[in-house]
């Protein structure tokens, strides 16, 4: 009913309602009760929060993950020209192919997931990685560093990681507390350790495709048939080089070398999750990328605007970690690395910069007359791209994590006054969970010191976090889990 019509009608019934009405006025009638306000679902820490300064380098990654759980055999990623030749044969899928070769220091990032054959309850899935020279000289690559890991394993020579329940914070000796393979790597890798069955390097030989690995990814005993695999590699070559991830099915054994010769030749493994196209209003699917990104390393040094240092008086403060498009927490900074060439109907950018090291200084000095203590946290707020004036936490984090993984920290707090040389936790976290306290920064007046983080980015994980420095003692201090010492192939 129109407002106009509604409004005469009321006065209307008023009218005759009065006539009617006897001398005596009416009891009044009790007005309704109060709808009780909803509860408060969240927190806002008033704070600054700066964009994270530095940026990416120039080092190309190939991220071969889409799809994350493979259901064909075919061809995950390749870098190979697919209007070429490899050992004088045409490729017959040249759409299959993103044709960028890779020379010099360059990177592999690559995660799936299997769940079995319905067929057969042993089945294997076999991830490939293959390579050959460009041109009609031989190559020689080298692995830098490179750890790759298993969800599960009952085999000694797979190291596997399990998604084990484990603290919120526990510190470890760099490499042996870990929770799902991407968190395991990313520790290895952080230390530029060189894991279980990965070659020192290889020699390439013109002409011929070259496996670097065979890595099986088994299902037979689990419950449910679901297992992933994690690998991160840093190479350099001496020559310019094509690369390819490959999978198959199989059993025991890895598939032999035409098995692969042959899978280069075929089609693309499907694809999956088709993303929002870029720069389209609402929601947004990210997708999950299949290219050659550009950037495998954030360099900063976090100090204020228009200075070398960062003052004390500038806390509370956090920077962003993975920062990404509709998710830069109000400082209009998106950290994703570009990608140089990706598959149709996959992500266009490398949203959440899985794999990618960050490598942050913070230049401290106590510039007041007074002692200052602060205390360093990595933080998951929830995500938001709007400027809130700090940052939102919930009040009730609900239980899924979206951050398992190491973070390495040096400067803080150490024994006779001295700053602590390098100590490393695994955290577990939940959306929109404060973070434990690292460690405590206590400054004298004038006192410098510089403290360094490091963290590469893990599978897994869900963007952003942030780095955070808050004058103490402004975080909870929960008790510290110390883990035992341990080999780092042991779960």
């Amino acid at each position: 009913m129109p407002l106009l019509t509604l409004a005469a009608g009321l006065l209307l019934s008023a009218g005759v309602a009065q006539a009617k009405a006897p001398a005596a006025a009416p009891a009044s009638t009790p007005a309704p009760a109060a709808t009780p306000a909803a509860a408060p679902t969240t927190t806002l820490r008033t704070q600054q929060v700066r964009p994270l300064s530095g940026g990416l380098d120039q080092v190309l990654v190939v991220n071969d993950n889409n799809p994350e759980l493979i259901i064909e055999p075919g061809i995950l990623l390749s870098t190979f020209n697919g209007g070429g030749t490899l050992a004088g044969q045409p490729f017959s899928r040249p759409e299959a192919h993103l044709n960028v070769p890779l020379q010099g220091r360059f990177e592999l990032f690559s995660h799936h997931v299997y769940a079995g054959r319905p067929e057969t309850l042993d089945s294997v899935l076999w991830l490939g990685v293959v390579a050959a020279p460009v041109n009609g000289k031989p190559v020689r690559l080298r692995v830098l560093g490179g750890s790759t890991a298993l969800s599960q394993s009952s085999d000694p020579g797979q190291p596997a990681a399990p998604f084990l329940p484990l603290p919120p914070l526990m510190t470890h000796d760099g490499s042996s507390v870990f929770a799902g393979p991407g968190s395991r790597v990313a520790a290895e890798l952080l230390q530029n350790r060189r894991g279980v069955g990965i070659p020192q390097q290889w020699s390439l030989a013109p002409g011929q495709l070259t496996t670097l690995l065979a890595l099986p990814i088994p299902v037979k005993g689990l419950d449910p048939l679901l297992n992933g695999r994690n690998l991160q590699l840093r190479l350099e070559s001496d020559g310019p080089v094509h690369l390819a991830t490959l999978a198959a099915f199989g059993g025991e054994r890895p598939p032999e070398p035409e098995v692969w010769n042959r899978l280069l030749r075929a089609g693309l493994s499907s694809k999956e999750h088709l993303p929002t196209p870029r720069g389209q209003s609402g929601g947004i699917i990210y997708s999950r990328v299949s290219g050659v990104q550009n950037g495998s390393r954030w360099s900063a040094k976090l100090s204020d605007p228009g200075s070398k240092v960062l003052s004390v008086r500038s806390a509370p403060v956090s920077w962003p970690i993975a920062s990404l498009e509709r998710g830069s927490l109000g400082t209009g900074q998106v950290q994703t690395a570009e990608l140089e060439a990706f598959y149709p109907g996959t992500a266009w950018a490398a949203h959440g910069n899985y794999g990618v090291e960050y490598d942050l200084t913070l230049p401290l000095v106590n510039d007041t007359k007074a002692p200052v203590a602060l205390d360093l946290a990595l933080e998951s707020p929830r995500k938001t791209d709007r400027p809130e004036g700090g940052l939102l936490f919930n009040l009730n984090p609900p239980r899924a994590v979206v951050f398992r993984g190491t973070v390495e920290v040096s400067g803080l707090d150490g024994t006779a006054g001295r700053p602590a040389g390098r100590r490393w936790f695994h955290l577990v976290q939940r959306q929109g969970e404060k973070g434990p306290s690292l460690g405590r920064i206590s400054l004298a007046p004038g006192q410098q010191r510089q403290v360094r983080v490091r963290l590469i980015y893990p599978a897994d994980a869900t963007p952003p976090q942030v780095l955070t420095l808050l004058p103490a003692p402004a975080l909870g201090q929960p008790a510290v889990k110390q883990s035992e010492s341990v080999p780092a192939t042991r779960p």
